[in-house]
């Protein structure tokens, strides 16, 4: 099977999440492409084959499917190299409605996704409690004036945010016990950000759920991340994250929320080819 391999989010030449990319005229059966996400082993393989002028679209982790992910954008880019730039509709199987744009910038390709609605809540209970144990964290170490929250634009994400920008550096788990949380309760990934001073938000996402210990860019949590607090009245305008350089993959994300209470989050990035 013909796989692309992409890193979505790249923080110029370098770094970025990498996606495996098969594009084809009817999807692969479940468990073909569980194989085949498994086999590329990277955070998710997307799949996608064309129904009129529409795409349909699977996201797969090594260990099972997800619902959506920030990898539309580097499917955009693979479209944008095969049909030209422009607006791609994706049907998700399991989140709805997904629009990508892709175009050329020099030998590279830039995308950007719209993210299904967003909305938030109050994480269930107990769930913060065992994510800082699972993490090593105490109350110390959380940013005072933003409070963990589960977020969702297309995937549920629990938000933690730390008030210390070296603590963030430290992120440490044990992955078994994390995908046995976040299974539990329901997340894609456990994000811990960092707020800095000149307000790009650092990020380390845990994805357990997928059987990756870390995501190197997570555009699903970066609309989450943006519509939360946007319709919490928190942040408006475009949010830079930068994640990954803790693990030697430096990216680059910016998410921007759409107006209105619940609206989607737009996401962008650059796309290289691995």
């Amino acid at each position: 099977m013909d796989v692309q391999r992409l890193a979505a989010f790249a923080d110029g030449d370098l770094g970025g999440n990498p996606a495996g990319v098969v594009i084809r005229d009817s999807l692969p059966d479940v468990e073909t492409m569980q194989d085949v996400a498994r086999e590329v082993g990277y955070s998710e393989t997307v799949f996608a084959a064309p129904v009129g002028n529409r795409w349909s679209v699977r996201y797969f982790a090594p260990v099972g499917e997800v619902p959506f992910c920030g990898h539309a954008v580097a499917l955009g880019a693979a479209l944008g190299q095969a049909h030209g730039a422009g607006a791609f509709h994706l049907d998700t199987f399991a989140a709805g409605p997904v629009e990508v744009r892709a175009e050329a910038e020099g030998d590279h390709w830039q995308a950007e996704l719209t993210s299904p609605p967003a909305h938030h809540d109050a994480p269930l209970a107990g769930t913060v409690a065992r994510a800082m144990l699972l993490f090593g964290l105490t109350g110390g170490d959380l940013d005072p004036t933003l409070r963990p929250i589960c977020a969702h634009a297309g995937a549920d994400h629990l938000i933690i945010s730390l008030h210390d920008r070296s603590r963030l550096a430290t992120m440490t788990y044990d992955l078994s016990e994390g995908a046995a949380l976040m299974r539990e309760v329901g997340l894609v990934t456990i994000s811990l950000i960092h707020v800095a001073q000149d307000g790009i938000v650092h990020a380390r996402n845990a994805f357990a759920s997928g059987g990756v210990i870390e995501d190197p860019a997570t555009g699903a949590a970066a609309a989450a991340l943006a519509g939360w607090w946007r319709d919490a009245n928190l942040r408006h305008g475009r949010i830079e994250i930068a994640q990954g350089h803790d693990m030697g993959v430096p990216s680059r994300l910016f998410a921007t929320a759409l107006p209105g209470q619940g609206a989607g989050v737009r996401v962008a990035g650059r796309v290289r080819v691995i």
